[in-house]
């Protein structure tokens, strides 16, 4: 009965891919037919070409979110390093959730001002500063748990026994915080991946990353190319997973 169950919930939690899949290489699949007429690659042979807007936009969105996991991750490890052994810790806390309290649409076009003075707007750059607003109080806010007393007691140690700051950083504090870096890198790429609101807005529709590529098909009732879009969106967070469940948790 339980093995029955696990199998049911694997079947239901893999069928909504399996769809847009196979959505993406039909080519005349119309109601009521159970399945499509046909199947293809010639929409997926439009990723391959390097002229491609869809090909394009991957490149742009691995690019963008690698860029701000990179610098949330490593903004937000020591910047939440000197927020957890501040006074003012809750309230710094408190902070850094307010992005997260509004709608990302809304919060963009709060800041969508000071990114027109700043000539930030409709440029990568702009795009890259704004997700990096949202993604960072999330590094923030898994940093500051992670720097308990005993993992600064333990860098303590390391300056009482002889050691510099850099043997305290590579040999204690580094090694002990490899999970919680790889997890916060993972995270905050899918933030930055996912993102729509922000990136809509401060981007004008002119960075074109996979995400506006897949809502743009969308709109347009193009199914096809919105599930081929639909299947590269997802493709990143599985990989994540795995790398996850493999080599971050396994190890924790």
């Amino acid at each position: 009965m339980k093995k029955t169950l696990w199998i049911i919930l694997a079947i239901l939690f893999c069928l909504p891919f399996a769809y847009i899949l196979l959505l993406s290489l039909a080519t005349n699949w119309r109601y009521p037919l159970l399945l499509p007429e046909s199947l293809s690659l010639k929409t997926w042979r439009y990723v391959v070409k390097t002229d491609t807007a869809i090909g394009s936009s991957v490149l742009l969105s691995v690019l963008l979110s690698a860029s701000v996991a990179f610098l949330a991750t490593f903004a937000g490890f020591f910047i939440g390093k000197t927020i957890a052994a501040h006074r003012l810790k809750s309230r710094f806390l408190t902070i850094a959730y307010f992005p997260y309290a509004f709608s990302p649409v809304v919060y963009a076009f709060c800041l969508n001002f000071f990114f027109i003075k700043l000539n930030l707007t409709g440029n990568t750059e702009g795009v890259i500063l704004a997700q990096f607003i949202i993604s960072f109080p999330f590094a923030i806010i898994l940093f500051i748990n992670h720097w308990s007393h005993e993992l600064t007691n333990m860098e303590q140690l390391v300056f009482t026994l002889g050691g510099t700051k850099k043997q305290a950083f590579f040999k204690v504090l580094l090694p002990l915080s490899k999970q919680i870096i790889l997890i916060c890198f993972f995270q905050t790429f899918l933030i930055s991946w996912f993102e729509y609101g922000l990136t809509s807005v401060i981007g004008l529709g002119k960075v074109q990353t996979l995400t506006l590529k897949t809502y743009q098909f969308i709109g347009e009732a193009n199914v096809y190319f919105a599930a081929l879009a639909s299947v590269l969106l997802v493709f990143p967070p599985l990989i994540l997973l795995w790398l996850n469940r493999k080599y971050v948790f396994k190890e924790m």
